[in-house]
C-alpha cells in the first residue's frame, strides 16, 4: 500500500499552508490529495479571473443550499474551489483578518491560546506584506498581500462618500482598529493571484518536498482502533488508499470536512444511522452551527462612463484591457471582488462594526449572465457576525454526492435588523454629494421601493445571497461539544487533526481567505512540536 508521512485532504488556504509548512521538517513525507486539478486554467491566475471561474462546472464544487425558510424557499448557490489552491484560487482576493475582537471572543469561548495576540505572529508569519514589516504586518512570508495597483474614481467616490457620512478613513483594514473607509489589500503578486497553493505548496512541489495527488476525491478516513491510519480515495473509477505513520490532517472546508467526517463515521449517531453508516464516533454538534455571511447587493446605473461594464461590452475595451494587462499587470482586469471598502456600525448594541461593504465598479443580476449592457456598479453590504446558524448534513452515504445544507440564512430578529441598516446606509451613501455625481438611477432596489424597514426586508429576502465566506461546522472548543481541541486534534481520534475555516468557533468579521492561512500555519505548528 501506498505510504506517507503526514496526508493533508486538500489543497485549498489551510491546507497549502500546512502542507508548504510541513515539508520544511528535513525528512517528512508530506501527501496532498486534491479533488480537483492542477491550476492550469489561465482565468484562475488573473486577479479579475474569479468571474471565470467561481461557477466554472470543474473548477467549483458548485453546492446549492436547501430552500432557505427566510428567503421564500430561495435555494442559493454556494461555490467553492475544487482546483488546487482551493477556494483560495477563485475567491475574490480581499485580504482581510477581521476584528482582534473575534479572536479575544474565540478565546473567552475556551480555545485558550487563540486570543489575537496569540494568533497575530502567524499572520505576520504568512504575510509579504508589499507596504513592508510592521508590529502587525510581515514581509518576509509566502503570501503576498498588496495595495491595488489600479483604483478608479467611481471607488474615491465611494471612499469620499463615506468620507462625507462621518466616517473615518482607514488605510489598514488589518490594523489596530478596523471601522472606516478605504481601499482594500489584495492577495495578488506581480499582477498574478497569490493563492495559497502558489504562496505555499508550488515552492516546495519544486524542491521535492511535497507530493501532490490532483482529481483524488477522498472517500473516508481510514481508522483503526480509535487511531487514523490513513485515507481512502478515488481516481476516476479507481478506489486508491493511502497510509499515513504520523497524523491525517484534514483540510476540506467547511462543506467537505464534516461531509468527509461523516462518512468516516464521526458525527450525529442518529444521522449516521440514517445513513446506513457504522458509527466510529457519535458527534452530535459536528456539521452543526454553520455560519455564512450574507450579502445585499444594491445597483446603480451610472451616469458617467466609468464603470467597467461598458468595457467589458465593447470589443474596443476588451482588448485595450487584455493589452495594458499584458504589457504592463495593470488595469481592470487586476481588479478584486471589492476595491473600497466601509466597515460599519448599524446597530446601536454593536461595539465595532457589524457590516462590511465592498464597492465593485460593475454591476450584473448574476456572475452567470454577464455585466449589464450600461455603465453601472454595486454596493454589496453584508453582516459580518450573524446569529443565524445552519448544517451540514449528508443526503446519501455515497461519497461522491453532494452534501446538504442550509445556512438559515436571517433566521433571528437582530440579523433581519441589521441587514435592513445595512442597506438603508448603503443608499445613503449613494444619495451623498460625491458618489451621487455619478448616478443616473437606482437599478435595484429602485427608486419605487421605500426607504421603509419592510420594503428593505422585502428587498434582502428577495435578492441576498452568500458572499463565500462559510464557518465553524467543526468547532474548535474546550468544551464535549466540541469537535477539535485547541491543538486542531478530533476528539476522542489519534493522529487526525482538521485545519480550515470549519474549526472557527465563530466566523471572523470579514473576510475568510487570511484566517484560514493563519489556522494552516498554527496546526503545521501543532504538528511539528508534537514531533
Amino acid at each position: 500500500m501506498d505510504e506517507t508521512d503526514v496526508v493533508v485532504i486538500g489543497s485549498g488556504s489551510a491546507g497549502s499552508a500546512v502542507a508548504g509548512r510541513l515539508s520544511e521538517i528535513p525528512g517528512l513525507r508530506v501527501t496532498v490529495l486534491e479533488a480537483g486539478s492542477r491550476d492550469t486554467n489561465p482565468w484562475l491566475h488573473v486577479p479579475v479571473g474569479y468571474a471565470k471561474t467561481m461557477y466554472h462546472p470543474t473548477l467549483s464544487w458548485n453546492y446549492q443550499t436547501e430552500p432557505e425558510p427566510e428567503l421564500g424557499g430561495r435555494s442559493i448557490p454556494w461555490p467553492r474551489g475544487r482546483v488546487l489552491g482551493g477556494s483560495s484560487a477563485i475567491n475574490g482576493l480581499i485580504y482581510i483578518r477581521g476584528q482582534a475582537e473575534d479572536y479575544d471572543h474565540w478565546r473567552q469561548l475556551g480555545c485558550t491560546g487563540w486570543s489575537f495576540e496569540d494568533c497575530l505572529p502567524w499572520f505576520r508569519r504568512a504575510q509579504r506584506q508589499e507596504r513592508g514589516a510592521s508590529d502587525l504586518h510581515g514581509a518576509d512570508g509566502p503570501l503576498s498581500t498588496t495595495d491595488l495597483r489600479d483604483k478608479g474614481a467611481l471607488s474615491q467616490a465611494f471612499i469620499n462618500a463615506a468620507l462625507e457620512l462621518g466616517f473615518p478613513a482607514n488605510d489598514d483594514f488589518n490594523g489596530r482598529v478596523q471601522e472606516g473607509a478605504g481601499w482594500y489589500q489584495v492577495t495578488v503578486r506581480d499582477g498574478f493571484r497569490c493563492s495559497a497553493a502558489t504562496a505555499y505548496l508550488k515552492p516546495a512541489m519544486k524542491a521535492g518536498r511535497v507530493r501532490l495527488i490532483t482529481d483524488a476525491h477522498v472517500t473516508r478516513i481510514l481508522v483503526e482502533g480509535g487511531r487514523a491510519v490513513g485515507v481512502a480515495y478515488r481516481v476516476g473509477n479507481e478506489e486508491r488508499q493511502i497510509r499515513a505513520t504520523r497524523e491525517v490532517v484534514l483540510s476540506g472546508g467547511a462543506i467537505n470536512s464534516p461531509q468527509i467526517m461523516m462518512l468516516s463515521g464521526f458525527g450525529p449517531a442518529a444521522h449516521l444511522a440514517e445513513m446506513g453508516i457504522a458509527v466510529q464516533r457519535d458527534m452530535p454538534e459536528l456539521g452543526r452551527n454553520l455560519q455564512d455571511h450574507y450579502q445585499a447587493r444594491l445597483m446603480y446605473r451610472a451616469s458617467q462612463r466609468v464603470s467597467m461594464n461598458e468595457r467589458v461590452n465593447s470589443w474596443i475595451g476588451m482588448a485595450t484591457m487584455g493589452v495594458q494587462y499584458a504589457l504592463t499587470r495593470r488595469g481592470p482586469l487586476t481588479f478584486a471582488a471589492g476595491t473600497a471598502g466601509l466597515f460599519a456600525r448599524v446597530l446601536p448594541q454593536s461595539a465595532t462594526p457589524d457590516v462590511q461593504f465592498h464597492f465593485i465598479p460593475w454591476s450584473a443580476d448574476t456572475v452567470k449572465e454577464g455585466l449589464h449592457k450600461w455603465p453601472g456598479f454595486t454596493i454589496s453590504v453584508c453582516q459580518l457576525r450573524p446569529e443565524s446558524r445552519g448544517e451540514v448534513t449528508l443526503a446519501s452515504p455515497d461519497p461522491m454526492a453532494k452534501p446538504r445544507m442550509v445556512a438559515r440564512y436571517l433566521s433571528t430578529e437582530t440579523d433581519r435588523q441589521c441587514m435592513v441598516e445595512g442597506a438603508k446606509l448603503a443608499r445613503r451613501l449613494a444619495r451623498s454629494k460625491a458618489l451621487g455625481a455619478f448616478i443616473e438611477a437606482e437599478y435595484a432596489p429602485g427608486a419605487a421601493a421605500p426607504d421603509t424597514d419592510e420594503a428593505m426586508l422585502d428587498f434582502v429576502r428577495r435578492t441576498g445571497g452568500t458572499i463565500y465566506h462559510p464557518t465553524s461546522t467543526c468547532r474548535m472548543g474546550s468544551d464535549e461539544g466540541a469537535i477539535v481541541d485547541t491543538e486542531l486534534r478530533v476528539r476522542g481520534v489519534e493522529r487526525l487533526r482538521i485545519a480550515d475555516a470549519s474549526i472557527m468557533p465563530t466566523v471572523v468579521s470579514g473576510n475568510t481567505n487570511a484566517g484560514c492561512i493563519m489556522i494552516g500555519e498554527r496546526c503545521a505548528d501543532f504538528i511539528r512540536r508534537a514531533a
